[in-house]
């Protein structure tokens, strides 16, 4: 494993502020695609024409829902052109929004947060979420004192990023465990990359470790931590996270944007439903065939994507929840976004009933 990169601090008071992006910042593109115009938009094509190659990020050692469909050949004549791996799902949707990348992934609050900046994008199909097997675990050493969110002030917490699923879901812990907003603004939050937090945790860089998917089930595997609590323990079985693009892109694209949805829910109920050991040789097979010189032997771990819904259709819940959660911290205004008017299924075609 690599060496532990040193934890990032950000205030609790910073919380979410990473998609306080400002309205133009998010209504034009900076970076631009072939052809020399920002992908977001869709300009990219020929008068007529719908764009076929998809600009994205991926993640490393791991296979992204779209990445399984295109090599299950879901995809039908669409590329996926990657430009790189992200850790954070706020980057992500905001490099989708700026039209660095055609499409992004984010935590549903974090999707929230940036519709509430004005950024013109829509959700169009949940493709992570939590379960009984796979989850968001918050992990402690074994003999740790930690046993409750009391014992939490004045510890560091290593996360993926700031301002998305995994310091809201601790933040939500906080508040059930009884604290108050000044006693959980001494609950500090850091960054650290999944592949490296086992290892900071393991060295008392930080006291608790967000671990999930193969990372955590590695993590587990090795003996020696144990955990103080879950998103599935809060929550329940839920989507948590879903891709969105520009509402530009989409009028312009629909037909591309209709046989990616679609394909992506088909790569979904795929690993549903296969048999966990065709599944993982499948990530394996796809992971090692790629040459990014990335590990697969975490892919042993993977149980699924945990996406709630048949085809990774969206519930307007799974918006709500946040919609609602966000208004009572401040973070967005009380009535001014309908959760409807977040996502799309239309162009879901096994994801519409």
């Amino acid at each position: 494993m690599p060496a532990a990169s040193a934890p990032t601090h950000r205030s609790r008071r910073q919380f979410l502020t990473l998609l306080g992006i400002s309205a133009a910042a998010v209504s034009c593109g900076t970076a631009t695609a072939t052809g020399g115009s920002a992908p977001g938009t869709g300009s990219a094509a020929a008068p007529g024409k719908q764009i076929t190659a998809l600009k994205y990020q991926g993640a490393v050692g791991a296979v992204t829902p779209p990445e399984l469909a295109a090599d299950l050949g879901f995809l039908g004549n669409l590329t996926l052109d990657w430009v790189g791996n992200t850790i954070s799902g706020p980057q992500d949707i905001q490099s989708a929004a700026t039209g660095q990348t055609h499409f992004g992934g984010a935590f549903n609050g974090a999707v929230v947060k940036l519709v509430a900046a004005k950024a013109p994008v829509k959700a169009v199909i949940s493709y992570y979420g939590t379960d009984k097997d796979t989850n968001l675990g918050y992990y402690v050493l074994e003999d740790s004192p930690i046993r409750s969110a009391r014992d939490l002030i004045g510890k560091k917490v290593g996360m993926n990023t700031l301002g998305a699923h995994a310091q809201a879901l601790l933040d939500i812990y906080l508040g059930r465990g009884g604290l108050s907003r000044a006693e959980s603004d001494k609950v500090e939050a850091l960054v650290v990359p999944p592949v490296n937090t086992e290892q900071a945790l393991r060295q008392k860089q930080i006291e608790v470790g967000v671990l999930s998917g193969v990372l955590r089930d590695k993590a587990v595997a090795a003996g020696g931590i144990r955990p103080l609590f879950s998103d599935f323990d809060l929550l329940g079985a839920f989507s948590g996270g879903t891709y969105v693009m520009t509402e530009r892109f989409i009028k312009e694209n629909p037909d591309t944007v209709r046989t990616f949805v679609t394909g992506v829910g088909k790569a979904l109920d795929w690993a549903r439903t296969t048999p966990r050991e065709e599944v993982v040789a499948r990530l394996t097979k796809i992971v090692s065939g790629r040459g990014r010189n990335e590990d697969t032997s975490a892919l042993k771990y993977w149980r699924s994507y945990g996406v709630a819904a048949p085809a990774g259709r969206i519930e307007e819940k799974e918006f709500q929840l946040w919609i609602d959660w966000l208004g009572d911290r401040g973070e967005v205004k009380k009535g001014r976004l309908r959760a409807a008017d977040l996502f799309t299924n239309e162009f879901n075609a096994a994801g519409k009933g």
